[in-house]
């Protein structure tokens, strides 16, 4: 039969073999019993520490400097003489794509003021006033109230161009 001091002996139960638990029995000595259940306190006091400091580790805080972050000269315009309200009006976002040969159609930007940014290809600009601007991939530029163009791809490969203008529906 096993002794009180071999705390991970077999018992037969019916013909099956279990573990015992690990209690501190009875009949240990009290100094025996007392480190015994300081070891066990140490151990759930281990186990809950080390899911706290999980959970926390899990939980960052939001940065509060950038890091590995590079902006680009900013491309604005001046909307005080460009439009007299806003109410009414969107601020609008679009990726332009032009396919080779493709043509954008002569319009104005008067009350329709934009920024543009040329993401992909080459975006060639026709102003009403006859001059031709190219606009290569990577470069940006402003469309005024005074903006009255067309535009065409002359390239094999498409054109991709983002668009953000103040648009009243």
């Amino acid at each position: 039969m096993p002794t009180a001091r071999n705390r991970n002996s077999i018992i037969k139960t019916r013909g099956r073999k279990r573990m015992r638990r690990r209690v501190a029995p009875v009949n240990l000595p009290r100094e025996e019993r007392i480190m015994f259940q300081k070891r066990s306190a140490m151990i759930v006091s281990g186990m809950v520490l080390a899911f706290a400091v999980g959970i926390a580790v899990g939980q960052n805080a939001a940065p509060t400097a950038n890091k590995g972050v590079n902006v680009g000269a900013p491309t604005f315009l001046d909307l005080t003489d460009e439009i007299d309200s806003v109410a009414g009006r969107q601020l609008r976002m679009r990726v332009v794509s032009i396919d080779p040969g493709g043509v954008v159609a002569l319009h104005s930007h008067n009350g329709r003021p934009a920024v543009a940014y040329a993401l992909q290809g080459t975006l060639v600009e026709h102003l009403e006033n006859g001059d031709v601007r190219e606009h290569p991939q990577g470069e940006s530029w402003t469309e005024d109230k005074n903006t009255t163009h067309w535009a065409e791809n002359k390239s094999n490969q498409p054109v991709k161009v983002i668009a953000v203008d103040v648009f009243k529906p």
